[in-house]
């Protein structure tokens, strides 16, 4: 295959446009099988946390105003209201529901959920314009490479106090849209500079349990929508909105790296680089997760035994979960390390199912006090290219353990097959009957073939 670029250098003179000029003219014959079949793999993913969430009570609050103030029939799956509306409306629901559940996609490098905020207003628009299957594909895999680059030049010090998937995520949206739309190169350019001043999500929701992570993916999804619907009759947008004096880095970040944006565009391929999330709690957890598991079955280790637990961890983690000490809701105590390390001891699983029963569970509230994270230079340096697990674990006879891994389960080295796939798939679209499982099974079979597709068509309904 030829590369559509060459690496970029260090110094880049105009980054926004670069990466504008990669999203429009991508085609559907540039991108390696690899990338396709992992793109439906991805959608698979999603489509199945999109169901999983439909009942929870925040992304139906966000059902409830698009219905009233949307169009009650259209070609777009809006899969929270089991109902065809504007391509907008849909967009909306559906990424407030793909990332309620915590089983979404995640990219390490850029500490983004790609999948949220991309495969809802692409499917939404996709099936509204009667766009092909190789169109919804290449739309989407031009979204995952401009996202996962803007949230890498965007930096840790963006992720400290902003999600990136509402921020890099809009401009995303944008993209996905943008090239369903066929937008060239310089409507393209605005969509994106309209997206960015747009662009929004802030941490600080995590210290009182608020609803607001529903909220940046909804308006992620309907924003970048909007920003190429505008482009599209000739609204513009600023053009230098990521790297510009008063842009996106310049408000959002203190560690931007402008090369980033079009790292090797057409020669990297980043989407393959996204992991699966194995459990059903924020990213942060995992790789401790993971290495309290194998501590424990290594040394046969009972819950019962374990006297403390420090987790080793990046400064990312701490950063978000660290205000988590007491969780009231069982969104919240996805982003408790300690509560999510409880159900690995005490259930061996942090599921959808063992979540619902944690909350108020006095063996988790108990196990969860015994836990403590601290900054480890190891896995804070590797971070965020590598998610590095480490705890040591010491028991009530005085005996210490440690644990690590070195990529947690669902990292591209450690990823899921499609049978894995279709098995979390068939859990999470049953989940509190949110489809049948001949509908999921349906709908796996739909996905799959999706590439060949004229037409996208529904999915579900």
């Amino acid at each position: 295959m030829t590369a559509l670029h060459t690496p970029v250098a260090a110094t880049v003179l105009h980054p926004s446009s670069e990466l504008a000029r990669f999203t429009a003219g991508l085609q559907f014959k540039d991108i390696p099988e690899h990338v396709v079949r992992r793109c439906e793999d991805l959608l698979l993913d999603t489509m199945a946390s999109i169901l999983a969430g439909s009942s929870a009570r925040a992304v139906k609050s966000v059902a409830k105003f698009a219905q009233a103030m949307g169009p009650s029939d259209g070609q777009s799956e809006d899969y929270v209201g089991r109902r065809l509306t504007s391509p907008l409306f849909a967009a909306m629901c559906n990424a407030a529901s793909a990332h309620v559940v915590e089983q979404d996609d995640v990219h390490n490098g850029s500490v983004f959920h790609p999948a949220a905020v991309i495969f809802p207003p692409a499917l939404a628009v996709a099936q509204a314009i009667g766009a092909s299957g190789q169109e919804f594909i290449t739309a989407s895999v031009a979204a995952y490479e401009a996202g996962i680059r803007i949230g890498e030049f965007l930096g840790r010090s963006h992720y400290k106090i902003f999600h990136t998937t509402g921020t890099a995520g809009t401009v995303a949206a944008a993209v996905a849209v943008g090239r369903l739309l066929k937008l060239d190169a310089d409507q393209m350019l605005h969509a994106i500079g309209s997206a960015g001043t747009q662009a929004a999500g802030l941490w600080e929701f995590l210290r009182d349990a608020a609803d607001s992570k529903q909220l940046h993916t909804a308006h992620a999804a309907a924003s970048g929508l909007t920003a190429a619907y505008l482009a599209r009759d000739g609204f513009t947008g600023a053009r230098r909105i990521l790297e510009g004096l008063q842009g996106m880095a310049a408000g959002m970040s203190t560690d931007a790296d402008p090369a980033k944006i079009v790292d090797r565009l057409g020669v990297r391929w980043a989407l393959p680089e996204t992991s699966f999330k194995y459990h059903a709690s924020c990213r942060h957890t995992h790789p401790a997760a993971d290495a309290l598991q194998a501590a424990m079955r290594t040394n046969n280790l009972k819950a019962s035994d374990i006297k403390s637990v420090i987790t080793h961890v990046h400064q990312g983690a701490i950063d978000v979960l660290g205000p988590v000490t007491d969780p009231q809701t069982v969104h919240q105590s996805k982003f408790s390390m300690g509560t999510v390390l409880a159900l690995i001891a005490l259930r061996n699983s942090a599921d959808l199912a063992n979540f619902d029963r944690a909350l108020k569970d006095k063996a988790v509230e108990e196990f969860r006090d015994r836990v403590v994270m601290e900054l480890d230079e190891e896995v804070d340096t590797a971070y965020p290219a590598r998610w590095i697990g480490k705890v040591t674990v010491t028991t009530h006879d005085g005996r210490t353990f440690t644990g690590r891994v070195d990529e947690p389960k669902g990292d591209p080295g450690n990823t899921l097959t499609r049978p894995e796939i279709e098995d979390k798939a068939l859990r999470l679209g049953t989940y509190l009957g949110a489809a049948s499982p001949a509908e999921v099974k349906a709908l796996i079979g739909k996905i799959w073939s999706i590439s060949s597709q004229s037409t996208v068509g529904r999915l579900v309904l």
